[in-house]
């Protein structure tokens, strides 16, 4: 071979590498392009999921502890040690109950009183915001009061007895709590004169007058 041809094949080959290099430079930009694209359908895909998935509907119940005492018992071989919880449980529209419980555990013991609060649910009678009329209710040694209140008193109250009444709906009212002082005899006193009340319509209805007659 001469001279002259080595020089046209060493040329030719040079070229055919700068061919080679150039096409897989832009292969790699290609799949460089790609992949963002890709991520960016994966993103909005997953954007798209997110905001598809419903928020779950908040309970209209509210829990409150009042109370978690420890309870030892006696038993064969040594003492067994428990926990107490009293829990009351309402909506705030006129249903209000209270749970007690036990367990080995504060969480196990707070959850069961919470079930058994809405076992005992009932359902208050509401005059605008307070009560129809005064009542009394007992509970043990316990007793609480329960008062009518106008527009703007609030609720004249403390403890358990209060917690009862908010959870209930009730917005005014005057309350006072004789006798023992425990929380679940003041709990059990206050549902024991919230059951006691009686709605102005049912008294209407045995009179044989109207609301406006009766009010009036």
């Amino acid at each position: 071979m001469s001279e002259e041809q080595k020089e046209e094949m060493s040329v030719e080959t040079v070229e055919e590498t700068e061919v080679a290099e150039a096409a897989a430079e832009e292969t790699v930009e290609a799949v460089a392009e790609e992949k963002p694209a890709k991520g960016s359908k994966r993103g909005r895909n997953r954007k798209q999921k997110i905001e598809s998935v419903e928020e779950k509907p908040q309970s209209e119940w509210t829990e409150r502890v009042v109370q978690i005492s420890r309870v030892t018992k006696v038993v064969k071989g040594g003492k067994k040690l428990s926990f107490r919880a009293i829990v009351i449980v309402g909506n705030k529209k006129g249903q209000v109950g209270v749970g007690c419980a036990k367990a080995s555990e504060v969480i196990i013991a707070i959850q069961k009183a919470i079930a058994d609060g809405r076992k005992n649910v009932i359902t208050v009678p509401i005059f605008k915001t307070t009560i129809p009329h005064p009542i009394t209710g007992r509970s043990g040694a316990g007793a609480v009061m329960l008062r009518p209140a106008s527009e703007g008193t609030g609720i004249i109250a403390g403890g358990a007895v209060r917690l009862v009444l908010e959870l209930a709906g009730i917005e005014n009212i005057l309350s006072k709590s004789l006798g023992s002082k425990s929380p679940l005899n003041a709990a059990n006193a206050t549902m024991d004169a919230l059951k006691k009340l009686t709605p102005f319509s049912d008294v209407a209805k045995k009179r044989g007058l109207t609301m406006a007659e009766l009010l009036n």
